[in-house]
């Protein structure tokens, strides 16, 4: 069984709430905000047609937004794992950049591809012509900005905790 000490494992839990709350409300506002602000007087939103489409603002996010996310919070997970305050050690062998970009690398593909995957099948299934509506659209941006948010920064820390020396 691996030996944290309580106290480490609270500064460690603290931390990953810390960095959620820093990473998730800013991207929320801002992926909810600059569409809503963009799309609010255009009327009927389509998914890949016209100037103002949803894969202008979604599929940028979808890539760039784990990517980032997730390169950071490995950063800094490993920073702190080296200062010992995380409870935990890493292997001493972890080629510690290479693992930060390929993490991060599968994250923003992955998100990307399944982004681009549900548009193509929303494209699908709505008749031709149809248009959304953009204040909606705008604030399922949100959301999907807030669940990637969620998933980029708690799945590379269990990722981490799969590579811990006991």
């Amino acid at each position: 069984m691996l030996k944290v000490k309580k106290s480490d494992n609270i500064v460690f839990r603290k931390f990953i709430q810390k960095r959620l709350l820093y990473y998730i409300l800013p991207n929320i506002f801002f992926n909810t905000l600059i569409p809503y602000l963009t799309l609010r007087d255009l009327g009927p939103v389509f998914l890949f047609q016209g100037e103002y489409c949803v894969a202008r603002f979604l599929l940028p996010m979808a890539l760039f937004l784990p990517f980032i996310i997730t390169y950071d919070i490995l950063k800094k997970t490993i920073v702190l794992s080296e200062e010992g305050k995380a409870g935990f050690l890493l292997p001493g062998d972890l080629a510690k950049n290479k693992f930060m970009f390929r993490m991060a690398g599968i994250n923003g593909a992955l998100s990307f591809s399944v982004n681009v995957l549900v548009m193509v099948l929303i494209h699908l299934n709505v008749p031709k012509g149809y248009g959304f509506n953009g204040t909606l659209i705008s604030l399922a941006i949100g959301l999907v900005a807030a669940a990637l948010t969620v998933l980029s920064t708690l799945w590379p820390i269990k990722r981490v905790k799969a590579l811990i020396v006991e």
